[in-house]
């Protein structure tokens, strides 16, 4: 694969690393809120919903 040009940015491996941890740390914490909000809702709609009418 050729070298890419133009005004690329070289990232030394302790940055590389540095994304990694952030990007993953981000995507936790995505994870937990929508993990969050999920059971909230179902806590807010209550043990009646299973014994609604179909």
């Amino acid at each position: 694969m050729a070298e890419p040009s133009g005004p690329y940015l070289r990232l030394s491996a302790a940055e590389q690393k540095r994304r990694r941890s952030r990007s993953i740390a981000i995507a936790l914490a995505l994870a937990f809120m929508v993990l969050l909000f999920y059971a909230v809702t179902i806590a807010k709609l209550g043990p009646q919903i299973l014994n609604r009418p179909l």
